[in-house]
């Protein structure tokens, strides 16, 4: 008896954790999954009896949906974009944070992590101050060295890029802490006898730090991947998809469609086309991290 307890024991500790897991991701899942395969409205929300089962009809008609289509191009800018500058620039900062030994750089911390813990509402806010064509602050600038105005959010290209520095903003101080954690991790007398052989601080940063953060960086490549293929906040409070469809995300595409046009059987085999794609990018950068581990 005592032994069929202690068998028992683990799954009691992860029960609670799997019974949530079910109830608030892979019911919904499966919930989703059932609505992408039939013709569900709002209508249907009130009367089960009027929804029909159309099978991969929602399927074949969003794949062929110029909108959908235009929304995964604007979905891949952001992320061949995006992805490597919030590294690059969490890494750097994370560096030469973690390179300073002044007590100011502590506070550093603190002023780069602010804009991920600030509400999108206020940011957009502000920030639709700053891409103003006739009062904001970075036209001021270009004026001032004798640039001419840019639309920043009225020309599709110019609106996803400004959109990108957004993001990039208020994406860099989460990964920033990321690193900060990870370089304290690396014991200093590597760095020790790099120096006693004569290594300059570039050789250290090439040669010890980026291969000792190589399953950090990988991590935040991970995270940082899925959170732009799921871009929605800042097209959603800033341009709404405009112009033009210009800015349109395909999360922000599912969102009009469910919400918006009521169409919730479509936007769910959107969600799902979505998902896929998700899994099937996270698979092949687990696929060329294991292979680069195999190697070393």
């Amino acid at each position: 008896m005592k032994g069929f307890l202690n068998r028992q024991a683990p799954y009691v500790f992860i029960a609670p954790t799997l019974i949530l897991l079910t109830l608030f991701s892979l019911v919904p899942i499966l919930v989703a999954l059932v609505i992408s395969l039939t013709d569900m409205d709002l209508g249907g929300l009130a009367d089960y009896g009027s929804i029909n089962f159309i099978g991969f009809a929602n399927y074949a008609e969003v794949l062929t949906d110029p909108v959908f289509l235009k929304s995964i191009f604007n979905t891949i800018f952001y992320v061949v974009i995006g992805v490597p500058l919030v590294i690059v620039f969490s890494l750097a900062i994370a560096l030469l944070i973690n390179l300073g030994t002044s007590r100011i750089f502590k506070a550093f911390r603190v002023v780069y992590y602010l804009p991920s813990v600030t509400n999108i509402v206020a940011v957009a806010v502000v920030w639709s101050y700053l891409y103003n064509p006739q009062l904001g602050l970075f036209n001021y600038l270009l004026n001032a060295v004798g640039l001419p105005d840019v639309q920043w959010l009225t020309q599709p290209t110019t609106a996803k890029l400004s959109l990108i520095m957004l993001a990039l903003w208020k994406a860099v101080g989460l990964n920033m802490i990321i690193f900060i954690a990870a370089l304290q991790g690396i014991p200093k007398s590597y760095y020790e006898a790099a120096q006693l052989d004569g290594a300059s601080l570039w050789q250290q940063v090439t040669k010890i730090t980026i291969p000792m953060m190589r399953f950090a960086i990988f991590f935040v490549s991970i995270t940082t991947m899925i959170g732009w293929l799921q871009f929605f906040e800042e097209p959603f409070v800033m341009t709404n998809g405009g112009p033009l469809d210009g800015t349109l995300s395909v999360s922000l595409f599912i969102y009009q469609n469910g919400f918006k046009f009521n169409h919730f059987g479509y936007a769910a085999a959107g969600s799902f086309v979505l998902f896929v794609f998700i899994i099937a990018i996270t698979l092949i950068q687990l696929r060329l991290q294991k292979s680069e581990s195999d190697m070393t």
